[in-house]
């Protein structure tokens, strides 16, 4: 293990210079999600946080699906990985091979596919629409 770093205390609006990835805690906390890594939250909450560049952008389809376009060479060069491990964590949370949270749409050869990152806090019923939540009166 390296020698600690020598680093200086955060003083008044100084711990508020850096920006963050912010990762829902109903990852780790509801039992849907028990199964995934924390590297796949980890990506998750990235995938999150690209997702409001892509409103900026105005990317969306034809049904108004916000998309993000992050190839797995982007996801492994973002977290230090190989792209083996991005392929795993990125078949983690697919809807074909893991839990569901994004679904990613190949576009054709050459071209980086568009990924849908899910609402973790919804559910659909069995025709693929969102549930309607009980509220509260």
């Amino acid at each position: 293990m390296p020698p600690p770093v020598s680093l200086p205390y955060y003083y008044g609006a100084e711990g508020e210079q850096y920006s963050f990835y912010r990762i829902p805690k109903l990852l780790f906390t509801d039992s849907r999600f028990a199964g995934i890594s924390t590297d796949a939250k980890l990506l998750y909450g990235i995938l999150l946080d690209r997702m409001s560049l892509s409103m900026k952008n105005n990317w969306h389809d034809e049904q108004g699906r916000v998309y993000i376009i992050f190839t797995l060479e982007d996801i492994a060069e973002t977290l230090g990985y190989k792209s083996e491990k991005a392929i795993k964590l990125f078949n983690e949370l697919d809807t074909k091979k893991g839990v569901g949270l994004i679904e990613r749409v190949r576009q054709g050869q050459g071209r980086a596919s568009l990924i849908y990152v899910k609402n973790f806090a919804g559910e659909n019923d069995a025709t693929g629409k969102r549930k309607a939540k009980n509220r509260k009166k």
